[in-house]
């Protein structure tokens, strides 16, 4: 699928660009941090320790005084949130780990914009690709059901999906878990089928208007005429002369609208619509009423969630300057 031209231009231009670099390194650790949140985490996602709540990353956090009045007298109790190497990031209102809480979040993000995606790429390029090939009436057809999806805010299509399909959460054993590998940590995995099905509902047409674009700007070319003429049929032509050709803005505007995936399933964590508690979305929403003492249950996913869309958003760019002929060279 990706020729060896392609490839030689994608490593020369990850040599040139260190931002690109960064992004590969920061991408592929937060993958490994999710895929094998089992062995990262430090704690049970779900444990509750009543007697750690609240407790600052290691590094953060002091003792405070509070007096409180007990059977009529004042009494002064001393008070220890300072962090510690046992909850490196910190423990929320609960007293769960939220360095455990974090990497299961990030799994759920990853599976997630992972499986939207594939659902995206593959019905935006077979509706562009068919759309923009044939043309007329299919072309119109289409293209207006596009841009129906279009004039309304993401976001606000994903809720609406979510409030006419209604929660689906699907379970599914940890492979870890069940084979014995690992212990004390949750025995399934959840994922956010709605969710998934919403967000792949109003990013598909960005990929489709792509694939479109470009199967006009292909099918009129000498190659396809000659194909035409030899006899082959026009399923063979897309998908042997057409497709090919789009693969690389398609795969391009594919990278980068994994961010804005995992944005919306934030989002929509955030608002309560996930079906999983196993969320950055979540843990943000659980500590907004205490950003003003306990600022760390927010930030902690609050950074895996910026983390993720910066290094996708970097090899996005890495992808764009290396395969886009009209931005190559630019700037050396």
């Amino acid at each position: 699928m990706i020729k060896k031209r392609t490839r030689d231009s994608l490593k020369r231009e990850l040599r040139s660009n260190p931002t690109a670099a960064i992004g590969v390194v920061l991408l592929v650790f937060l993958i490994f941090g999710g895929v094998f949140a089992p062995f990262l985490a430090p704690h049970d996602p779900t444990t509750q320790y009543s007697d750690r709540t609240h407790q600052a990353p290691y590094g953060f956090g002091d003792q405070s005084e509070q007096t409180n009045f007990v059977d009529g007298e004042m009494v002064t109790v001393v008070e220890d949130n300072s962090g510690t190497m046992t909850h490196v990031l910190g423990t929320d209102a609960n007293g769960r780990d939220l360095a455990s809480r974090a990497l299961y979040g990030l799994r759920t993000s990853l599976m997630v914009a992972v499986t939207a995606m594939i659902i995206s790429i593959v019905l935006g390029t077979t509706f562009g690709l068919i759309s923009g090939y044939y043309g007329g009436k299919i072309d119109s057809a289409t293209m207006r059901f596009v841009d129906v999806i279009l004039a309304f805010p993401s976001l606000l299509m994903a809720l609406a999906l979510f409030g006419i399909l209604g929660p689906l959460t699907l379970s599914a054993p940890d492979p870890f878990v069940q084979a014995g590998i690992v212990n004390d940590r949750p025995a399934s995995v959840p994922f956010p089928g709605t969710v998934t099905i919403a967000i792949s509902a109003v990013i598909w047409v960005w990929i489709a208007r792509v694939a479109r674009a470009e199967a006009i700007s292909v099918k009129n070319e000498e190659y396809v005429t000659a194909a035409k003429t030899m006899g082959m049929g026009d399923l063979s032509i897309i998908r042997k002369h057409v497709f090919p050709n789009c693969f690389t803005p398609i795969l391009v505007l594919g990278t980068v609208q994994l961010a804005t995936i995992i944005i919306i399933e934030s989002s929509l964590s955030f608002l309560g619509f996930s079906g999983t508690t196993l969320s950055l979305g979540f843990d943000i929403a659980q500590g907004r009423d205490y950003l003003g003492s306990s600022w760390w249950i927010s930030s902690v996913p609050g950074l895996f969630i910026v983390g993720a869309v910066v290094a996708i958003n970097f090899i996005g760019d890495w992808f764009r300057d290396a395969l886009d002929p009209d931005t190559q060279g630019e700037g050396r």
